[in-house]
């Protein structure tokens, strides 16, 4: 029975979060959201130590992404949980109104608890947080690439500047010079009468840091924080064994990517050198949806024809300005189209024999996700930091799946993710 439950803003997070703790010993299940579990009666956790379940709220509205994280929280109760985990991205992504603060708040008073830790740090991304401030590959998180992200622009390196406006509760910090004292000092300064009721932002800049802030944390409730927090949770099955691939090698494969963020920009000019390729133009979208559709699906079976072995790439941004055409006042915006699009795409290929799907973007992933209908993921070989390879099954079919985070992956991931299957 589960010990351990969390709950993931996003698809990409939870996949992320779940390798994390794969790697550490725990048998960990993905659920796609929390009907899975209780459509299930608990079955597909029963043998598990951890269970993440995936949401898509990040960029929802306040209300519904508080609704179904606390529907999450209960139904991780249900099935044994007593541990909690909140994860959101390694760069706070948030508007100003939320979704961490109000998600975060709402599972406090679930649990009749009063403070949690906020700790964003994922040094092996290039995430670290010093005196309160976010770092990106040592750049402040305002002038990194996350600033010009078309749903969430970060323009502000302060994670007290954020989070204020989003809590009723008041936000501290810990400095580094506390967590490097150890678990046992940093654990006190948490317990101190003054963070009682605080949202406690903890530096971390370092694995090692991180370990350290688990360790002292572990007595809390629930903790929040991206997937680097978990270094530190050791889980009870040393040799915890990974899902074994769904496909072969040969299988029909194919790239997805519908992400803006700088990585995934690379990733695709890496991908246009070496794979068939073809790009989404929203305004065929809203033309003709099915038709544009349709002619994408054709493009990749072409593909695994002609050029066997390099799985065609289909994908909406090659540069920024392919993200600033406006919204149209009589039609949907072009990243819900996108996220329409790629996510028609994905069940028509899966439908025509695709084994091997690799998706770039969060939003996009849990689009992806929901279409092929999965409820669960075992989480498989791991690509990169932050980026597995998952046996999903979704309407009878099971396939691999590698849900990769926007700012995630090397430049080749779309080439070289599929050695990891092999």
């Amino acid at each position: 029975m589960p010990t351990l439950g969390a709950i993931a803003d996003d698809f990409t997070g939870a996949t992320d979060l779940a390798t994390m703790l794969v790697a550490r010993g725990h048998r960990t299940v993905v659920a796609v959201g929390p009907d899975a579990l209780s459509e299930q009666g608990g079955e597909a956790v029963r043998d598990a130590d951890a269970v993440v379940v995936a949401l898509k709220s990040r960029t929802a509205p306040v209300e519904d992404a508080v609704g179904t994280s606390l529907a999450a929280l209960r139904a991780l109760r249900r099935v044994g949980c007593r541990r909690f985990y909140f994860k959101y991205c390694s760069t706070f992504d948030s508007t100003p109104r939320g979704n961490i603060g109000p998600v975060t708040d709402a599972l406090l008073a679930e649990l009749g608890e009063r403070r949690s830790v906020v700790v964003p740090s994922f040094p092996a991304t290039g995430r670290t947080v010093r005196e309160g401030s976010l770092f990106v590959h040592g750049e402040l998180l305002e002038r990194s690439p996350m600033r010009h992200h078309p749903l969430t622009p970060m323009r502000d390196s302060r994670l007290s500047s954020l989070l204020e406006p989003q809590t009723r509760h008041p936000v501290r910090l810990v400095g580094l010079d506390t967590v490097r004292l150890g678990a046992q000092a940093l654990r006190a300064a948490l317990d101190a009468p003054e963070l009682a009721d605080a949202l406690v932002v903890v530096d971390a800049v370092t694995d090692e840091d991180l370990v350290t802030v688990c360790e002292a944390s572990m007595h809390l409730p629930l903790v929040t924080g991206a997937a680097g927090l978990a270094l530190g949770l050791t889980g009870p099955c040393a040799e915890a064994a990974r899902a074994e691939p769904a496909s072969r090698p040969g299988d029909p494969a194919v790239v997805l990517s519908g992400s803006a963020s700088s990585a995934t920009r690379a990733q695709v000019a890496h991908g246009r050198a070496h794979l068939p390729h073809l790009k989404l133009d929203p305004r065929s979208l809203r033309d003709d949806f099915a038709g544009t559709v349709d002619a994408l699906v054709a493009f990749a079976r072409r593909a695994w024809e002609s050029t066997p072995g390099k799985p065609p790439l289909i994908y909406a941004v090659a540069e920024l300005s392919d993200i600033e055409e406006p919204s149209s006042a009589d039609g949907p915006a072009a990243p819900e189209l996108v996220e329409r699009a790629l996510s028609a795409c994905a069940a028509d290929l899966v439908e025509a024999g695709a084994r091997r799907l690799l998706v770039a973007g969060g939003e996009t992933s849990g689009a992806v996700v929901t279409a092929l209908g999965v409820r669960t993921l075992s989480i498989g070989a791991p690509i990169s930091p932050g980026v597995t390879w998952a046996r999903a099954r979704g309407r009878g079919r099971t396939v691999d799946l590698a849900l990769k985070s926007g700012n995630f992956g090397g430049t080749a991931i779309f080439t070289e993710a599929w050695s990891a299957l092999a």
